[in-house]
């Protein structure tokens, strides 16, 4: 099999040095066997790197439509991947409780506590959603030398993440959002946050952290998770960017309304409608031709090539040049949102890096979504649950 243009930029392997001559895939079982012909100057350190493409490439030729998906290559390719998740970090902190009278203070009801939780939150729930469907992470952010930042990194290595790809900084504050909760009902959110843009001498130490991992392992993709919280600053943004063009890396990224136009020639950009309405500043209705007119708008400026906005209970629409789709939700009994948007985002970026259709994408993003809502609390994606719904939806297709 002969390999185009877009496929050999696909796989990243543009190099002086090397000559991709010839690849050959024999389906083995499911499996495959690669053979190679290549020439070579010196440059044994890329092999690794040249065969996780090559895999990666040929897992996408299978996985172009949600009919012809084969769950369990899709979800073995999910494992293969190596992702790069930057982003603004928080603390999940939950006080659980009882309810059983009002406050004779004030008209407020009175929580009798049972026990609290911590969980991580923000970006790097987006990683514990990679995590969970299987792909390597590699997690970057801030934090303070702070209680919250000190319980943030005794919680990373519980969940099988590596804290060395953390900034932290005396000179900010860690994110804590604390939620009183009375059963599976959310009565009350305290923040405690700093959302200034964060200083030269925490962005200088986050870029060289980055630039050690992009230079020395073959990421696959890179998730930019923005809330607002000030770690990503216009110079850190074009810094990421320029450096993922440079390697053909795919981007995705959740934007906020303070960075939204600064995502430009990024692959995914994943805005939820709220958001499309703040940055356009127009009414915009949940259906096609209203959001294919505000997602014409945004490529105007930012030149995405995929634009992915997520509409709550009517699903989600996404588009390119070319055309969009609609995607509806399935029904659920919703009992949190918190969350739901960093799984969509951890699901896409992952259907992204495997070179699947737009539709299929959003498909199954948009299914990831409605599956952690239904639970109480930030909570990442169940596979298992995730490949059952897939079944039956592809069941009930044919």
């Amino acid at each position: 099999m002969e390999l185009g243009w877009k496929y050999k930029k696909r796989l990243n392997l543009a190099s002086s040095s090397l000559n991709l001559s010839k690849v050959n895939f024999n389906d083995i079982n499911g499996g495959f066997e690669l053979r190679l012909r290549f020439g070579f100057l010196g440059l044994n350190k890329l092999v690794p790197k040249i065969r996780h493409r090559l895999f990666c490439f040929y897992k996408l030729l299978k996985f172009k439509s949600l009919a012809h998906l084969n769950l369990n290559d899709l979800f073995e390719s999910f494992q293969r991947l190596k992702v790069l998740v930057l982003g603004d970090l928080m603390l999940d902190r939950y006080l659980n409780g009882n309810v059983t009278r009002i406050s004779p203070e004030a008209p407020v009801p009175i929580v009798s506590w049972l026990h609290e939780e911590d969980r991580l939150g923000g970006a790097a729930n987006v990683a514990l959603n990679l995590k969970a469907l299987g792909a390597e992470v590699f997690l970057f952010g801030v934090i303070g030398q702070d209680r919250a930042g000190g319980q943030f990194l005794e919680l990373m290595p519980q969940q099988s993440l590596d804290n060395q790809w953390i900034v932290s900084s005396p000179e900010r504050m860690s994110t804590l959002k604390t939620r009183i909760m009375a059963g599976n009902q959310q009565l009350l959110r305290l923040d405690k946050e700093q959302t200034n843009p964060i200083p030269a001498s925490v962005e200088i130490p986050m870029c060289h952290k980055f630039k050690e991992v992009i230079e020395n392992v073959p990421i696959d993709a890179i998730v930019i998770q923005d809330y607002d919280k000030g770690t990503l600053t216009p110079t850190l943004i074009a810094g990421v960017l320029k450096e993922a063009q440079e390697r053909n890396i795919p981007v995705a990224v959740d934007p906020k309304f303070r960075n939204f136009w600064l995502y430009k020639n990024v692959d995914l950009f994943k805005p939820n409608l709220k958001e499309v309405k703040d940055a356009l500043k127009m009414a915009i209705s949940p259906n096609e031709q209203s959001l294919r007119h505000a997602s014409n708008l945004i490529r105007e400026k930012l030149d995405n090539r995929l634009n992915f906005i997520t509409l709550s209970e009517h699903g989600a629409y996404i588009d390119d040049v070319m055309s969009g789709h609609l995607i509806p939700t399935q029904p659920r009994n919703v009992a949190d949102v918190c969350g739901a948007g960093d799984t969509v985002i951890s699901i896409a970026t992952l259907a992204l890096a495997l070179g699947l259709e737009k539709e299929v994408i959003a498909q199954l993003a948009n299914l990831a979504g409605g599956q952690v809502v239904e639970k109480p609390g930030v909570v990442s994606v169940d596979p298992a649950q995730l490949k059952k719904e897939l079944l039956d939806q592809l069941i009930a297709r044919n």
